[in-house]
């Protein structure tokens, strides 16, 4: 069996967005810079899939899946959804590719040919609702990557891990009511999109909103993550962990105000592993999200890649 498995695609570099938008293309060729390091030559690598329609309505409604590929312009032009989020004539595929590489890295850890994966998925998902695209995203790949290992693997329990510092409104919007999903998200409050409120449980008590104040640094982080993100996930006992990996926590990160390091990301990576090892076989997949510093993000996937080869 593979360690880890490395999902990426060329169609994700023609996504476009407008000079000067933070969500660019010049994202995943950080992250390929980031894994060309002689340490990630052990990596399996392969080309992520196209998701099929079944596979996003799992998640999304039909009015939004047809209104999106409706938008998709046939030439150069920039299609606007909102100030922050639009469509180009390469974003269909990107999308369908970010959402496939997901749902492939559950195939491959659930069937045992990886121990976990990582997926370099852009465009991004966790803000992406059932009825509406938002905030860079158009479909949410870490929620469809759930909905696929419970559907079509019969896994019980799936626990996702969102560290960006944006909250997954679209997650949450998504599993509020599903008993077989632990949503947990760390994100700065008051921040984009402005829900996330500890309050926010879900149907289920299944959503963990651990809001965070601006400023705050890496110690405080780490003893927030092993008090409330750890316990819960581990006495939920997943069948597989999902990571929304976004690394805009980072110190240098342009669009918030949260002051984590790199090492951070390895912390709560290699916390979150023992108990994949602990409850699910190791099974770990995770999903780059934000992370709008290249350098940051650099450094970040270096680290959480290294931590999910054992590193």
């Amino acid at each position: 069996m593979t360690t880890t498995l490395y999902l990426s695609h060329p169609a994700s570099l023609h996504h476009e967005t407008a000079p000067g938008h933070p969500e660019s293309s010049d994202r995943i060729r950080a992250v390929e810079r980031a894994l060309e390091d002689e340490r990630f030559s052990i990596l399996a690598r392969e080309q992520a899939p196209l998701a099929s329609e079944a596979d996003l309505l799992r998640c999304h409604s039909r009015d939004h899946v047809e209104r999106l590929r409706g938008l998709i312009p046939a030439d150069g032009r920039l299609v606007e959804i909102d100030p922050d989020t639009t469509v180009s004539m390469g974003t269909w595929e990107a999308a369908l590719r970010s959402a496939g590489g997901a749902i492939r890295a559950v195939d491959e850890v659930l069937e045992g040919r990886a121990i976990n994966a990582f997926v370099a998925a852009r465009p991004p998902g966790h803000h992406a609702e059932r009825g509406r695209a938002m905030g860079f995203c158009f479909f949410n790949n870490a929620a469809i990557a759930a909905r696929h290992a419970i559907h079509r693997h019969g896994a019980e329990r799936v626990a996702i891990v969102d560290w960006d510092v944006h909250h997954g409104n679209g997650t949450q919007d998504i599993f509020w009511d599903d008993p077989n999903v632990l949503y947990c998200s760390t994100h700065e409050m008051p921040l984009f999109p402005h829900t996330g409120d500890m309050g926010e449980r879900g149907e289920h008590n299944n959503i963990v909103n651990i809001p965070l104040t601006p400023g705050t640094n890496g110690r405080t982080y780490r003893e927030i993550f092993d008090l409330m993100v750890v316990p819960r996930v581990d006495s939920f006992r997943p069948d597989l962990i999902i990571i929304s990996a976004g690394f805009d926590a980072h110190w240098r990160d342009p669009l918030a105000n949260i002051n984590l390091t790199e090492n951070d990301f390895s912390f709560a990576t290699k916390r979150l592993l023992d108990i994949a090892d602990r409850r699910c076989k190791g099974r770990v997949v995770s999903v780059l999200e934000g992370g709008y510093d290249l350098e940051a993000l650099q450094r970040s996937v270096a680290v959480h890649v290294e931590a999910l080869l054992g590193g």
